[in-house]
């Protein structure tokens, strides 16, 4: 199944609000360390609900928000979120982005980036679009170091890029990106049953779930232009 075919499918069942509801608890931080300034271009990859631009517009008054992602339909409810004109979503892949070389301040992608199918082009065109001193903020729940989201793969029928912290880094620097931080950021909001409570239907140890959530939750890089 493609990634369009897959989203398409979560978006009618409205699973994008789910996911804002889930990914919120540490995209708020990721998005808090962004050096985002009022008037500024921000492109969101993967946007999904278009809850991150809507954010960004409401937090730090940005000048212009695109959302791209692969998915029609996540496209038309993003859309139906808002009316604010300052913000547009729009469906196509993450290897074409439709800007000019150098034209945009900050490019933000949250859960999205291991859908990427060439993600070596990806970041070359992240890097040709960022202007100088432009920020990629990559954050990723799905990624080497944390086990427990592994079997995520089982439950979507696209291949997902499992990389670890290291091969981010060195994807970043081949593209050209300064890497500036790399950090993980735990989720403290999600419930965590007392050991008394496992197995749950989701978990057999309540250990597992504290490391899933507590000790990796979300692997934020942050790559910079030159």
């Amino acid at each position: 199944m493609s990634v369009q075919a897959e989203f398409d499918a979560w978006a009618a069942e409205g699973k994008d609000r789910g996911m804002e509801e889930r990914h919120w608890h540490t995209a708020k931080e990721a998005l808090a360390r962004m050096p985002v300034e009022a008037g500024e271009t921000v492109l969101d990859l993967g946007t999904g609900s278009g809850y991150a631009l809507r954010a960004l517009r409401e937090t730090r008054d940005i000048g212009s928000g695109v959302g791209l992602d692969a998915s029609t339909a996540m496209v038309r409810n993003a859309r139906s979120y808002t009316d604010d004109p300052t913000l547009g979503f729009l469906a196509g892949d993450f290897q074409h982005l439709p800007f000019r070389d150098g034209t945009v301040d900050h490019v933000w992608s949250m859960e999205a980036f291991y859908y990427a199918t060439d993600p070596a082009t990806t970041l070359a065109e992240i890097r040709r679009v960022l202007r100088p001193g432009g920020t990629f903020f990559c954050a990723v729940n799905f990624f080497e170091e944390s086990e427990h989201t592994h079997r995520w793969q089982d439950q979507v029928d696209v291949e997902m890029q499992l990389w670890d912290r290291e091969r981010y880094r060195e994807a970043f620097r081949a593209a050209g990106l300064h890497v500036a931080e790399q950090d993980t950021i735990p989720d403290r909001e999600i419930e965590i049953p007392s050991a008394a409570a496992f197995p749950t239907d989701d978990w057999d140890r309540r250990e597992d779930m504290v490391d899933r959530y507590r000790e990796w939750g979300t692997l934020l890089t942050v790559g910079v232009a030159p």
